[in-house]
Order: structure tokens, then sequence, then C-alpha cells
């Protein structure tokens, strides 16, 4: 099953390439990676694009940016990912086992860092999506093209740090 990696960026200059240096093994097992940017102001696209498949240019908001990434995109399963989140080293793999037991799913966070409450945050929200159904973009979601497609993409709404606060 091809995977298309599909992800929003902006102004993510300094960590894109974190990003997307683990996810070239991907890349040579026949996957690809799409990034989407909103117009970034930084380096991003410079940094990025010998590391994708596709450098799309889009309309700023996660949303529309992922929509605009999976309209591009050839795989027969999405994966969203956030520009600073990782991927399991087997993670082709999950995501096929994930998709014949259900039509989406998603990734377990794990959040990096020394304080003693992000393993506790990070539980709560692995917690959370295991109980309602709902995952985030930290998350890394997969689902089945053809499910996405049907289903009309994302709602073009604003989402969390979409939201500029005046």
């Amino acid at each position: 099953m091809k995977l298309s990696v599909v992800i929003p960026t902006l102004d993510e200059a300094e960590g894109i390439r974190d990003c997307l240096v683990p996810l070239q093994r991907l890349r040579a097992q026949g996957h690809e990676v799409i990034v989407a940017d909103g117009g970034s102001a930084d380096e991003t696209v410079v940094i990025a694009a010998p590391l994708v498949d596709r450098m799309l240019e889009a309309p700023r908001g996660r949303a529309l940016q992922m929509n605009v990434g999976a309209a591009a995109a050839s795989g027969e399963a999405l994966v969203f990912l956030h520009a600073d989140t990782l991927l399991p080293i087997d993670a082709a793999t999950l995501v096929a086992q994930g998709l014949a037991e259900a039509p989406w799913g998603r990734f377990d966070v794990l959040i990096d860092g020394s304080h003693p409450l992000l393993a506790v945050i990070g539980a709560m929200m692995n917690l959370r999506s295991r109980l309602s159904g709902i995952a985030t973009g930290d998350q890394a979601i997969f689902v089945r093209r053809t499910l996405f497609e049907s289903a009309g993409g994302f709602a073009p709404i604003p989402l969390m740090e979409d939201v500029e606060l005046s």
C-alpha cells in the first residue's frame, strides 16, 4: 500500500529538515512525501524542496493546505503529519495494519522533553483519542484516500494555531 505523507507548513525553516530527513526511508520504499506550504516568509520551501516529491503552494490554513496536498497525492493511504512530528520507523507497516482493521487511524503521541508532566499530557491525549475517536495532527492521522475524498476532505475551518490572536 503506497503512502502519501502530507505535511502542511508555515514558517517551519527551523525544524523542517528534522521532520523530512527521517521520511527519506519511506521515499526510498516508493512512498511519497508532499509539503503544502501556506506562504512561508522564511526558508521553509528552500529547505524542504529537495527532500520531498512535491512542494506545493496552498492557501494559508492547515485544513486548506492538507486538502491541497491530498488532491495531489497518488498513494492509497494519506498520512497527515505536522512539521514538528516524527513518524515511527515502521510507519508504513503500522499504517497498512491499521487500515486493514479500520478506515482511518492515528499514532499515539509521545511528547519529547524533560518535564515530567509532558508524559502525562501525552498519555491523556492518547486516552482522549481512544475514548472519543478524535485525533490531532500531532498524532499523525492516516486514512484511506477513497474515504478522505468521499468525505470531501477537511472542512476549511481555522484549527488551533491557524487562528491569529490580535
